[in-house]
Protein backbone atom coordinates (compact mmCIF):
# COMPACT_ATOMS: atom_id res chain seq x y z
CA UNK A 1 0.00 0.00 0.00
CA UNK A 2 1.28 3.23 -0.87
CA UNK A 3 2.44 6.23 1.18
CA UNK A 4 -1.32 8.06 1.88
CA UNK A 5 -1.57 11.58 0.51
CA UNK A 6 -3.13 14.78 1.53
CA UNK A 7 -6.45 13.83 0.25
CA UNK A 8 -6.35 10.53 1.97
CA UNK A 9 -5.57 11.62 5.30
CA UNK A 10 -7.90 14.42 4.81
CA UNK A 11 -10.50 11.46 4.28
CA UNK A 12 -9.74 9.36 7.08
CA UNK A 13 -10.17 12.05 9.72
CA UNK A 14 -13.97 12.34 8.95
CA UNK A 15 -13.74 8.84 10.41
CA UNK A 16 -11.62 9.38 13.57
CA UNK A 17 -13.78 8.01 16.31
CA UNK A 18 -13.05 4.02 14.05
CA UNK A 19 -10.15 2.13 15.63
CA UNK A 20 -6.88 1.75 13.46
CA UNK A 21 -8.18 -1.26 11.80
CA UNK A 22 -10.95 0.46 9.93
CA UNK A 23 -9.30 3.22 9.09
CA UNK A 24 -6.37 0.82 7.82
CA UNK A 25 -8.78 -0.83 5.50
CA UNK A 26 -10.31 2.27 4.67
CA UNK A 27 -7.05 3.47 3.45
CA UNK A 28 -6.36 0.53 1.51
CA UNK A 29 -10.04 0.88 -0.51
CA UNK A 30 -8.58 4.39 -1.19
CA UNK A 31 -4.72 3.59 -1.97
CA UNK A 32 -5.49 0.31 -4.40
CA UNK A 33 -5.53 1.02 -8.02
CA UNK A 34 -5.26 3.13 -10.90
CA UNK A 35 -7.13 6.08 -8.69
CA UNK A 36 -4.70 5.02 -5.75
CA UNK A 37 -4.14 8.20 -3.66
CA UNK A 38 -6.75 10.54 -5.65
CA UNK A 39 -9.76 10.13 -3.00
CA UNK A 40 -11.61 8.46 -5.64
CA UNK A 41 -12.60 4.68 -6.00
CA UNK A 42 -13.84 2.92 -8.50
CA UNK A 43 -15.44 -0.37 -7.73
CA UNK A 44 -16.96 -3.77 -9.77
CA UNK A 45 -19.73 -4.89 -7.84
CA UNK A 46 -20.71 -8.93 -9.47
CA UNK A 47 -24.25 -9.36 -7.39
CA UNK A 48 -26.13 -9.70 -10.01
CA UNK A 49 -26.35 -13.19 -10.64
CA UNK A 50 -28.04 -13.71 -7.42
CA UNK A 51 -30.60 -10.77 -7.39
CA UNK A 52 -30.87 -10.89 -11.63
CA UNK A 53 -30.24 -14.75 -12.51
CA UNK A 54 -27.86 -16.08 -14.49
CA UNK A 55 -29.24 -15.22 -18.24
CA UNK A 56 -29.44 -11.77 -17.54
CA UNK A 57 -26.51 -10.99 -15.92
CA UNK A 58 -23.75 -13.41 -17.98
CA UNK A 59 -25.32 -14.37 -20.75
CA UNK A 60 -24.43 -10.80 -22.89
CA UNK A 61 -21.17 -11.86 -22.18
CA UNK A 62 -20.52 -15.65 -21.50
CA UNK A 63 -17.36 -15.34 -19.85
CA UNK A 64 -18.93 -13.34 -16.66
CA UNK A 65 -20.34 -16.62 -15.78
CA UNK A 66 -16.96 -17.78 -14.25
CA UNK A 67 -15.90 -16.15 -10.58
CA UNK A 68 -12.53 -15.94 -11.92
CA UNK A 69 -13.57 -13.84 -14.70
CA UNK A 70 -14.87 -11.04 -12.30
CA UNK A 71 -11.57 -10.70 -9.87
CA UNK A 72 -9.12 -10.33 -13.19
CA UNK A 73 -11.21 -7.99 -14.33
CA UNK A 74 -11.12 -5.65 -11.53
CA UNK A 75 -7.64 -6.58 -11.20
CA UNK A 76 -6.45 -5.46 -14.91
CA UNK A 77 -9.07 -2.37 -14.64
CA UNK A 78 -7.34 -1.32 -11.42
CA UNK A 79 -10.19 -0.92 -9.76
CA UNK A 80 -10.29 -0.09 -6.00
CA UNK A 81 -12.11 -3.28 -5.17
CA UNK A 82 -13.94 -6.22 -6.21
CA UNK A 83 -17.30 -6.47 -3.99
CA UNK A 84 -19.66 -10.04 -4.62
CA UNK A 85 -21.58 -12.41 -2.44
CA UNK A 86 -19.77 -15.21 -0.77
CA UNK A 87 -19.97 -18.02 -3.35
CA UNK A 88 -17.94 -16.10 -6.09
CA UNK A 89 -15.79 -15.02 -3.30
CA UNK A 90 -15.11 -18.15 -2.69
CA UNK A 91 -14.42 -19.88 -5.45
CA UNK A 92 -11.72 -17.72 -6.59
CA UNK A 93 -10.22 -16.27 -4.25
CA UNK A 94 -7.43 -18.67 -3.45
CA UNK A 95 -6.19 -18.26 -7.36
CA UNK A 96 -6.27 -14.10 -6.35
CA UNK A 97 -5.34 -13.59 -3.20
CA UNK A 98 -3.80 -10.70 -1.93
CA UNK A 99 -4.28 -8.95 -5.63
CA UNK A 100 -7.16 -6.72 -4.98
CA UNK A 101 -8.96 -5.37 -2.14
CA UNK A 102 -12.58 -7.81 -1.39
CA UNK A 103 -16.02 -6.56 -0.39
CA UNK A 104 -18.29 -9.27 0.81
CA UNK A 105 -21.97 -8.48 0.10
CA UNK A 106 -23.38 -9.73 3.43
CA UNK A 107 -26.84 -9.57 2.13
CA UNK A 108 -28.93 -10.20 -0.93
CA UNK A 109 -32.19 -11.18 -2.61
CA UNK A 110 -33.70 -12.76 -5.46
CA UNK A 111 -36.00 -11.85 -8.48
CA UNK A 112 -38.49 -14.99 -8.26
CA UNK A 113 -41.02 -13.66 -5.66
CA UNK A 114 -42.20 -10.65 -5.89
CA UNK A 115 -42.50 -9.37 -2.43
CA UNK A 116 -41.83 -6.00 -0.16
CA UNK A 117 -38.36 -5.56 -0.60
CA UNK A 118 -36.19 -7.61 2.30
CA UNK A 119 -32.70 -9.44 1.40
CA UNK A 120 -31.37 -12.28 3.40
CA UNK A 121 -28.23 -11.87 5.14
CA UNK A 122 -25.80 -14.20 3.00
CA UNK A 123 -22.75 -14.28 4.51
CA UNK A 124 -20.76 -12.90 7.69
CA UNK A 125 -18.14 -10.88 8.91
CA UNK A 126 -16.48 -14.05 9.98
CA UNK A 127 -16.71 -14.74 6.34
CA UNK A 128 -15.16 -11.80 5.23
CA UNK A 129 -12.38 -12.68 7.88
CA UNK A 130 -11.60 -15.78 6.34
CA UNK A 131 -11.64 -14.55 3.12
CA UNK A 132 -9.68 -11.93 3.63
CA UNK A 133 -11.96 -9.37 2.88
CA UNK A 134 -11.36 -5.03 3.26
CA UNK A 135 -14.71 -4.40 4.06
CA UNK A 136 -18.37 -5.74 4.38
CA UNK A 137 -21.24 -4.67 2.07
CA UNK A 138 -25.01 -4.23 3.00
CA UNK A 139 -28.35 -3.38 0.82
CA UNK A 140 -30.87 -1.24 2.70
CA UNK A 141 -34.19 -0.51 0.94
CA UNK A 142 -35.65 3.01 2.35
CA UNK A 143 -39.34 2.97 2.21
CA UNK A 144 -39.74 -1.25 2.42
CA UNK A 145 -41.94 -2.30 5.31
CA UNK A 146 -39.41 -4.10 6.12
CA UNK A 147 -36.84 -1.58 6.89
CA UNK A 148 -36.59 -1.49 9.89
CA UNK A 149 -35.45 -5.44 10.34
CA UNK A 150 -32.70 -4.76 7.48
CA UNK A 151 -31.45 -1.29 9.82
CA UNK A 152 -31.43 -3.31 12.94
CA UNK A 153 -29.64 -6.14 10.84
CA UNK A 154 -27.01 -3.65 9.84
CA UNK A 155 -26.41 -2.39 12.80
CA UNK A 156 -25.40 -5.62 14.54
CA UNK A 157 -23.34 -6.27 11.49
CA UNK A 158 -21.46 -2.74 11.31
CA UNK A 159 -20.84 -3.20 15.52
CA UNK A 160 -19.26 -6.70 15.06
CA UNK A 161 -17.24 -5.79 11.92
CA UNK A 162 -15.89 -2.62 13.25
CA UNK A 163 -14.60 -5.02 16.30
CA UNK A 164 -12.77 -6.74 13.72
CA UNK A 165 -11.29 -3.40 11.93
CA UNK A 166 -13.60 -4.00 8.62
CA UNK A 167 -15.40 -0.73 7.40
CA UNK A 168 -18.87 -1.49 5.76
CA UNK A 169 -20.38 0.00 2.50
CA UNK A 170 -23.81 0.25 2.01
CA UNK A 171 -25.67 0.08 -0.77
CA UNK A 172 -29.21 2.52 -0.17
CA UNK A 173 -31.52 1.49 -2.63
CA UNK A 174 -35.32 3.54 -1.86
CA UNK A 175 -37.84 0.72 -2.95
CA UNK A 176 -41.25 -0.48 -1.56
CA UNK A 177 -44.58 -0.74 -1.82
CA UNK A 178 -45.83 2.56 -0.62
CA UNK A 179 -42.86 4.15 -2.76
CA UNK A 180 -43.97 4.71 -6.67
CA UNK A 181 -41.65 3.94 -9.36
CA UNK A 182 -40.45 7.37 -9.68
CA UNK A 183 -39.92 8.13 -6.41
CA UNK A 184 -37.22 5.59 -6.24
CA UNK A 185 -34.72 8.01 -7.97
CA UNK A 186 -35.65 11.12 -7.10
CA UNK A 187 -33.35 13.99 -6.01
CA UNK A 188 -35.50 14.16 -2.47
CA UNK A 189 -35.35 10.31 -1.94
CA UNK A 190 -32.08 9.54 -3.00
CA UNK A 191 -30.42 12.06 -0.76
CA UNK A 192 -32.77 11.16 1.91
CA UNK A 193 -31.41 7.39 1.72
CA UNK A 194 -27.81 8.54 1.24
CA UNK A 195 -28.34 10.24 4.87
CA UNK A 196 -29.91 7.34 6.07
CA UNK A 197 -26.97 5.03 5.48
CA UNK A 198 -24.67 7.63 7.15
CA UNK A 199 -26.42 7.83 10.26
CA UNK A 200 -26.59 4.05 10.61
CA UNK A 201 -22.77 3.92 10.22
CA UNK A 202 -22.03 3.39 6.48
CA UNK A 203 -18.42 4.12 5.56
CA UNK A 204 -18.76 4.07 2.09
CA UNK A 205 -22.60 4.76 0.72
CA UNK A 206 -24.23 3.34 -2.72
CA UNK A 207 -26.68 5.15 -4.11
CA UNK A 208 -28.26 5.39 -7.89
CA UNK A 209 -27.76 8.42 -9.53
CA UNK A 210 -30.64 11.00 -8.65
CA UNK A 211 -33.45 11.89 -11.01
CA UNK A 212 -34.62 15.76 -11.44
CA UNK A 213 -37.82 14.79 -9.57
CA UNK A 214 -38.79 15.88 -6.13
CA UNK A 215 -40.94 13.31 -5.19
CA UNK A 216 -42.12 13.99 -1.40
CA UNK A 217 -44.40 16.89 -0.67
CA UNK A 218 -43.19 18.21 2.48
CA UNK A 219 -39.50 17.70 0.35
CA UNK A 220 -40.70 19.77 -2.15
CA UNK A 221 -41.85 22.72 -0.37
CA UNK A 222 -38.04 22.72 0.93
CA UNK A 223 -36.59 22.27 -2.39
CA UNK A 224 -38.89 25.52 -3.70
CA UNK A 225 -38.36 27.34 -0.96
CA UNK A 226 -34.88 27.07 -1.14
CA UNK A 227 -34.05 26.89 -4.72
CA UNK A 228 -31.97 23.69 -4.07
CA UNK A 229 -31.14 23.28 -7.91
CA UNK A 230 -32.01 19.43 -9.78
CA UNK A 231 -31.67 20.99 -13.02
CA UNK A 232 -28.15 18.62 -13.56
CA UNK A 233 -27.63 15.70 -12.27
CA UNK A 234 -24.21 17.29 -11.51
CA UNK A 235 -26.51 19.56 -9.42
CA UNK A 236 -28.84 16.44 -7.59
CA UNK A 237 -25.62 14.49 -6.81
CA UNK A 238 -24.07 18.28 -5.03
CA UNK A 239 -27.10 17.68 -3.09
CA UNK A 240 -26.67 14.28 -1.94
CA UNK A 241 -22.80 14.30 -1.29
CA UNK A 242 -23.76 17.48 0.97
CA UNK A 243 -26.73 14.97 2.77
CA UNK A 244 -24.07 13.00 3.68
CA UNK A 245 -22.64 15.01 6.58
CA UNK A 246 -21.67 18.12 4.00
CA UNK A 247 -19.39 15.78 2.16
CA UNK A 248 -17.49 14.02 5.07
CA UNK A 249 -18.65 10.45 4.32
CA UNK A 250 -17.35 8.57 0.76
CA UNK A 251 -20.32 8.77 -1.67
CA UNK A 252 -20.50 6.48 -5.20
CA UNK A 253 -22.79 6.51 -7.49
CA UNK A 254 -24.05 2.91 -9.30
CA UNK A 255 -23.56 2.55 -12.97
CA UNK A 256 -27.31 1.33 -13.26
CA UNK A 257 -28.34 -0.55 -16.31
CA UNK A 258 -26.43 -1.43 -19.63
CA UNK A 259 -26.09 1.42 -21.69
CA UNK A 260 -23.63 2.40 -24.49
CA UNK A 261 -20.20 4.21 -24.04
CA UNK A 262 -21.37 7.56 -24.52
CA UNK A 263 -23.76 7.71 -22.07
CA UNK A 264 -22.08 6.20 -18.86
CA UNK A 265 -19.07 8.95 -20.06
CA UNK A 266 -21.14 11.32 -19.69
CA UNK A 267 -22.94 10.54 -16.70
CA UNK A 268 -19.44 9.87 -14.96
CA UNK A 269 -18.83 13.61 -16.09
CA UNK A 270 -21.49 15.25 -14.10
CA UNK A 271 -21.13 12.80 -10.93
CA UNK A 272 -17.34 13.96 -10.92
CA UNK A 273 -18.73 17.71 -11.31
CA UNK A 274 -21.06 17.25 -8.38
CA UNK A 275 -18.43 15.84 -6.26
CA UNK A 276 -19.15 12.55 -6.29
CA UNK A 277 -16.12 10.01 -4.58
CA UNK A 278 -16.53 7.75 -7.66
CA UNK A 279 -18.65 4.61 -9.45
CA UNK A 280 -19.27 1.31 -8.46
CA UNK A 281 -20.08 -0.17 -12.07
CA UNK A 282 -21.15 -3.22 -12.53
CA UNK A 283 -23.09 -4.53 -15.63
CA UNK A 284 -21.77 -1.59 -17.88
CA UNK A 285 -18.64 -3.37 -17.22
CA UNK A 286 -18.81 -7.13 -17.28
CA UNK A 287 -21.57 -7.27 -19.93
CA UNK A 288 -18.75 -6.13 -22.66
CA UNK A 289 -16.39 -8.04 -24.13
CA UNK A 290 -13.01 -8.21 -22.07
CA UNK A 291 -11.21 -5.31 -24.21
CA UNK A 292 -14.44 -2.87 -24.47
CA UNK A 293 -14.89 -3.29 -20.36
CA UNK A 294 -11.06 -2.31 -20.00
CA UNK A 295 -11.33 0.70 -22.13
CA UNK A 296 -14.65 1.96 -20.55
CA UNK A 297 -13.25 1.54 -16.89
CA UNK A 298 -9.81 3.27 -17.84
CA UNK A 299 -11.94 5.95 -19.41
CA UNK A 300 -14.15 6.45 -16.11
CA UNK A 301 -11.08 6.60 -14.18
CA UNK A 302 -9.70 8.87 -16.09
CA UNK A 303 -12.81 11.24 -15.80
CA UNK A 304 -12.47 11.23 -11.79
CA UNK A 305 -8.35 11.30 -12.20
CA UNK A 306 -8.62 14.50 -13.62
CA UNK A 307 -11.92 16.25 -11.75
Amino acid sequence: MSKPTDRVRQILSWYASDNPGVQTNLARLLNHGTLAGTGKMVILPVDQGFEHGPARSFQPNPAGYDPDYHFQLAIDAGCNAYAAPLGFLEASVVKFAGQVPLILKLNNSDSLAKLEPLSAVTGSVRDALRLGCTAIGFTIYPGSSSRNTMYEEIRELILEAKEHGLPTVMWAYPRGANLAKEGEQAADVTAYAAQIACQLGAHIVKVKPPKENVYQDEAKKVFDKFQIPVKTLADRVRHVVQSCFAGKRIVIFSGGEAKDDASVLEEVKQIAQGGGFGSIMGRNAFQRPRDQALKLLGDVMNVFKNA
